[in-house]
């Protein structure tokens, strides 16, 4: 029989209490960061016409999931670290997981579309503006939150059709899918088979198409003849080559380690590091190696 409980009890990081302390002023901290930071990376982009470009509309896309994704999960974990009420609704924990999963899918397929963008400027100079057209632009990131909707809505079906025995305890800060399976009390098979499928698909599937786009990337680069044309070369693509070891390694490092599923209180931490730690990271990363943008925000604050 299915059974649905009107409240789950997030229990992660409660095991550990002088963390809880801390946790409760970095939360709200970095939360402010990130929605600051990104904020600003997008009223910069729009407001100077030379940043117009296919690069900086993936940029400011991936600004704006970045402040989507953190608030998902931020606000409700700081507010449960104050106030010291881990509960959560049924229906609140199914829109938590359906939202993360939809922006986290999303992001790992904008990185691959920005990575194939770096490809064509990288590749082939002079048809980038041929290829990178601002109606393909637009397609490729529409593309990937189909391709994140498809995903979450998949993995919450999946999830929530798992029967739940009384107040059920879920071993996160969030209710993050691998977590909420685990506190099924029915046979939970097909759910993870569905979830080690689908996420496996997508992460092997965007990540080669990163590795494949970088593959040509740096052998264009190793053979362009000055190290001029070579430094600005590497120059446009160091940023995003940061970004996507962060996030890809972090993926990995999560839903790859063998004995992760066992090891509740290293999944917590470590996603921290992805949900809202990279999403804060980001807008330096962006800025802090891109005389464009650097320079495009100094005339704005001057303004």
């Amino acid at each position: 029989n299915h059974t649905r409980p009107s409240e789950f009890i997030l229990v992660g990081f409660r095991s550990q209490p002088g963390s809880q302390l801390l946790l409760s002023v970095l939360f709200p901290t970095m939360y402010l960061v990130t929605v600051l930071g990104n904020a600003c990376i997008i009223l910069t982009i729009r407001m100077d016409s030379r940043l117009h470009t296919p690069m900086y509309f993936f940029l400011e896309s991936l600004s704006t999931l970045d402040i989507c994704y953190s608030s998902v999960i931020t606000p409700r974990a700081t507010l449960a670290f104050w106030l010291g009420s881990r509960n959560i609704s049924y229906g609140a924990c199914a829109s938590q997981m359906f939202f993360f999963s939809l922006f986290g899918t999303t992001e790992a397929f904008l990185l691959a579309a920005m990575a194939y963008d770096r490809f064509t400027a990288v590749c082939h100079p002079l048809l980038y503006q041929v290829i990178m057209s601002r109606r393909r632009c637009v397609l490729m990131v529409m593309g990937s939150y189909l391709s994140g909707c498809i995903n979450c809505t998949i993995q919450t079906g999946f999830t929530f059709r798992l029967s739940f025995c009384g107040l059920a305890e879920i071993n996160h800060f969030f209710c993050e899918v691998a977590a909420v399976i685990q506190a099924a009390c029915s046979d939970t098979l097909l759910s993870e088979l569905v979830m080690l499928a689908v996420c496996g698909s997508i992460i092997v599937g965007t990540a080669l198409v990163v590795f494949v786009s970088y593959g040509y990337i740096i052998t264009t680069i190793v053979q362009m003849p000055s190290a001029e044309s070579r430094r600005k070369a590497f120059s446009t693509c160091s940023s995003h080559m940061v970004t996507i070891l962060l996030f890809f390694g972090t993926v990995f490092f999560m839903y790859a380690q063998p004995g992760a599923k066992s090891s509740p209180g290293n999944s917590s931490t470590i996603s921290v590091f992805y949900t809202i730690v990279i999403p804060m990271l980001n807008p330096f990363i962006y800025t802090l190696r891109n005389k464009e943008v650097k320079g495009s925000l100094r005339k704005q604050l001057k303004r």
